[in-house]
């Protein structure tokens, strides 16, 4: 089958997913999962939703990485190209773990023909296939779970637990802050010149996918670097924004942004920023003002040291998150443990007992016997919107009023075209690129 002519049939595989129904499945049965991506953040997607279940598929455009997942899970059927996987009989499940640009497609493909879906944060490369894969999501009445394991800690629990027992009463603003990209990866870089042939392990069609084609050229997009380019990747907001960001929404209740703003060097339409710093305004909910403020801080920025209120030998973290309230401060780091500033004001105040659970296994867990995920995609979908509009105001190089419902800039046209964007000829799926 050809690629236009599986992708058009995924545009009618909805009515056929659903006159079939889902797997029904006996309490604890086995899942069975295709793997698309098994190199990086895929190797350990796949190991850990093995766990009870069965690996029936895998997927790499890198053959090497390929072979590699094979050995581990030599009865799994191997795939270069997603859209067979998704043509294998016997897949319950999906995991996507992919570069970003290629998320949307692959996971709504997947949960069109009725399979339940795992997918690395971000849930998708723009604004728009965030909103329409928790659609999608929704309208399937699949299991879903997006990539965000820090959720699923005591740690962060702990976090939402005391914004929300009201600890330091109700919160005005928030800072939070990252080392991303600093030497994990380069941004604010140029278009190399000319290319080169792809080595003949890895399918760079299939690489490509849906983005704007471009030559192939060693060592700056494939396995990692993809991150730092806007075609791929959604720069160090959107690798570690999705996590940074999650403790906020969650524990403040937050709805859509009313307004983003950003600043940082000119931007560039081929690479993300060497920094950014992000500001964004929400409506107030019960555990804030009446509005608040929550700022990004990138490529270790990072917000005043006076605002913590912290002891002078406070040693602090590379990746955070401060809350400010009425009563104090609440602070929470990756991998860092909650604490409450000023420490002599909270020194009686009493952190109940928590424990971590298995991000992974919560959602093969919820297929097989038909619970509920902590990170659906009707949580990580709005989430993954919030974290992208900062992207949209940086490179849109201004203020932007944000009408959620709509999914528009009501100030600024210019904005929009960063909304959504357009598929690569003979790629596009009906309804998304």
């Amino acid at each position: 089958m050809n690629r236009r002519s599986f992708l058009s049939q995924v545009a009618v595989g909805v009515g056929a997913a659903t006159c079939l129904g889902r797997t029904s499945f006996a309490a604890n049965s086995e899942v069975r999962i295709g793997c698309v991506g098994v190199g990086g953040k895929g190797w350990s997607d796949m190991h850990e939703t093995s766990v009870g279940h069965k690996i029936v598929a895998i997927c790499d455009i890198d053959e090497e990485r390929l072979a590699k997942a094979h050995e581990k899970f030599p009865d799994a059927q191997k795939f270069t190209d997603w859209r067979k996987l998704l043509e294998h009989p016997g897949i319950d499940a999906v995991t996507v773990s992919t570069p970003d640009h290629m998320h949307a497609a692959v996971t709504i493909s997947a949960m069109e023909l009725g399979k339940h879906a795992y997918t690395q944060k971000p849930l998708a490369h723009s604004v728009f296939e965030a909103r329409r894969i928790a659609e999608v999501a929704e309208k399937q009445g699949v299991i879903t779970q997006m990539g965000i394991q820090h959720h699923a800690t005591a740690r962060l629990k702990l976090a939402v637990h005391a914004i929300q027992d009201g600890a330091i009463g109700k919160v005005s603003d928030v800072h939070v802050w990252t080392d991303r990209p600093g030497t994990f990866w380069k941004q604010g870089l140029q278009r190399p010149a000319g290319g080169s042939e792809a080595p003949k392990s890895v399918h760079w069609d299939n690489w490509i996918g849906v983005a704007p084609f471009r030559p192939y050229v060693a060592g700056v997009y494939h396995p990692f670097h993809w991150r730092g380019w806007w075609d791929f990747g959604t720069g160090a907001l959107g690798d570690m924004g999705c996590h940074l960001l999650d403790p906020v929404v969650n524990a403040l209740q937050l709805s859509a942004p009313k307004s983003v703003s950003a600043e940082g060097p000119e931007p560039d339409a081929e690479s993300g920023p060497l920094w950014c710093i992000v500001t964004y305004k929400f409506p107030g909910s019960q555990y804030t003002s009446d509005e608040v403020k929550v700022t990004w801080y990138e490529a270790s920025k990072m917000p005043d040291k006076s605002l913590f209120l912290a002891p002078d030998d406070w040693k602090g973290s590379q990746n955070g998150v401060l809350f400010r309230g009425e009563k104090g401060n609440l602070f929470v780091g990756f991998p860092e443990m909650p604490e409450l500033f000023p420490k002599a004001d909270f020194a009686n105040y009493k952190w109940p007992e928590l424990s971590d659970h298995n991000h992974y296994t919560q959602w093969t867990s919820a297929i097989a016997n038909g619970t509920k995920t902590n990170c659906p995609f009707s949580y990580s979908g709005p989430l993954t919107e919030t974290v992208l509009l900062g992207n949209v105001a940086y490179r849109t190089g201004q203020p932007i009023e944000w009408d959620s419902k709509n999914l528009v800039a009501t100030n600024c046209e210019a904005a929009n075209k960063f909304i959504r964007r357009e598929y690569r000829d003979g790629w596009s799926i009906p309804g998304l690129g």
